[in-house]
């Protein structure tokens, strides 16, 4: 039984609606802003991801080829 039948039943006033979550918004040009600001102050940054990534990659698919005894 739903909760708002069982509600009838007892005689209980329905349940008061609760406003929806406002959340905050995002200004999306202040945040592009501020990453263009800290890659132009910081232009290794990108290459650090990339090689990171690549690094990520090989490791993972040394790992496959290991467990499958490959190598």
């Amino acid at each position: 039984m739903g909760e708002a039948k069982r509600r009838k039943n007892l005689g209980i006033s329905p349940r008061k609606k609760t406003d929806d979550i406002n959340l905050p918004q995002l200004d999306k040009k202040a945040i592009q802003q501020k990453v263009r600001s800290i890659l132009y102050k910081y232009p290794i940054i990108p290459f650090l991801f990339y090689g990171a990534a690549i690094a990520i990659l090989i490791g993972g698919l040394f790992i496959v080829l290991k467990s499958y005894r490959f190598l």
